[in-house]
């Protein structure tokens, strides 16, 4: 066996002068302010860093889904919530405790990584978001925007440092560039001045969206009725209006909700009627000159199913 020759230790370099907020240890309290949906759990933790300035900071999801409808498979013979059980298909069933993590390179042969694995490529980014760019919002395609965070400071000692980064954004107006590791992938991060803090935004990476000038050149290319673009143009003019979001809710889930509510009480339903198709346009024309002096599609169906008491009243009447 070839013997390998000791290594020799480098000499330490003096680490550069830094502003870092003093934090006791990497899971300390966080001062998590009570918002409703808001999270106690940061998705995230660690520093927010612009060259040598940093402070402690925790991204929460801004987003919540605690409203949304859920639903449970059963055995409808017995009523019971129904297990899922992991299962080898030779051996039978397996504690998920006892599971390991493999990729698949090939039909049926998978290289196993384990948590030690994990750790051996952990980057920077898995405890700082580092600001490496400052761009235009205009300058980001649409596309590329995934889902929206909350960047806080961790405490209140973090505060100075996390008030001058943001007022300095907020002054000059720019998106902020940062990565950052989450659920085992290093993901670019756009942060904004929002208010008194910092809104930041999951982006896509490039490899992770489709070509969309590509898609878009399958489509046919036709000559258009300049009279009916006009027209077109006074129909979206009659429905300009300012984005207000509290206008706007899950018909389909309420829906849901009502049908749930009435199942419960023992309420028999029936299924709705199907809606009338409205796909066959004879004359595009003549739909364009209908839309523009008010004409409006079939409304939503109702949020309450039609139930049988309803038909069998219906029918007396019409006999």
């Amino acid at each position: 066996m070839a013997k390998t020759s000791p290594r020799k230790t480098p000499a330490k370099k003096a680490p550069a002068k830094a502003h870092r907020a003093k934090v006791t240890s990497r899971a300390h309290k966080l001062d998590v302010p009570s918002v409703p949906g808001l999270s106690k759990r940061p998705v995230w933790q660690g520093h927010l860093r612009l060259s040598l300035v940093s402070c402690p900071v925790a991204l929460y999801n801004a987003t919540t889904r605690s409203g949304d409808i859920s639903f449970h498979l059963l055995n409808p013979e017995t009523g019971n919530r129904v297990r899922m059980v992991p299962t080898d298909p030779d051996s039978g069933p397996v504690q998920r405790s006892d599971l390991v993590k493999g990729y698949e390179v090939e039909k049926n042969r998978y290289v196993v990584v384990d948590d030690e694995d994990f750790d051996s490529v952990k980057l920077e980014t898995t405890h700082t978001l580092e600001i490496e760019q400052f761009v235009d919002a205009s300058s980001i395609d649409r596309v590329f925007w995934k889902d929206p965070y909350l960047l806080l400071p961790a405490d209140d000692m973090a505060a100075e440092a996390y008030a001058v980064i943001r007022a300095a954004m907020e002054q000059d107006g720019r998106i902020a560039l940062g990565r950052v590791v989450m659920h085992t992938r290093e993901r670019l991060m756009a942060l904004e001045a929002r208010g008194k803090g910092l809104l930041a935004y999951s982006l896509r990476m490039r490899d992770e969206v489709i070509d969309v000038d590509a898609a878009f050149e399958s489509i046919k290319d036709v000559k258009t009725n300049p009279q009916m673009i006009e027209i077109a143009e006074k129909i979206i003019a009659q429905q300009a209006a300012a984005f207000k979001p509290d206008e706007f809710h899950d018909r389909y889930e309420k829906a849901l909700r009502e049908l749930i509510k009435r199942k419960e009480a023992g309420e028999k339903l029936t299924v709705s009627e199907p809606l009338p198709d409205t796909s066959n346009v004879v004359s595009l024309m003549d739909a364009l000159k209908k839309s523009l002096k008010g004409g409006k599609a079939s409304p939503p169906p109702s949020s309450k199913p039609a139930n049988d008491t309803g038909a069998k009243k219906r029918k007396k009447k019409t006999g």
